[in-house]
């Protein structure tokens, strides 16, 4: 069962650049490290709030990845930018809308 990933976050005003220029280094590093990775999207939200959104195979690659932390520099540079976890939550996909 496809699980999904959401991350609530904060990124000082001054960050926000850094965020997004390390985005695809990190998205790289997930495609590399993380087993059953299979894709992310990231939304601005307003008051410097964003959110992740991020789709795996299973509940247990999820719990890898977590597990994992920022292992790898893209990683690591991305997880820099941000100031506060605001939530963290994780679901199941039941429907993807694309038939």
């Amino acid at each position: 069962m496809v699980t999904v990933e959401l991350t609530r976050f904060r990124v000082d005003a001054d960050k926000n650049e850094l965020l997004l220029a390390t985005r695809s280094a990190m998205l790289a590093d997930f495609r590399a490290d993380r087993r059953g990775f299979l894709d992310a999207r990231l939304v601005r939200l307003p008051d410097n709030e964003w959110l992740d959104i991020i789709t795996w195979e299973t509940p247990e690659d999820f719990a890898a990845s977590r597990d994992k932390g920022p292992n790898r520099p893209g990683i690591a540079d991305f997880f820099s930018a941000i100031a506060e976890l605001t939530s963290a939550e994780e679901g199941s996909l039941e429907q993807s809308g694309v038939d």
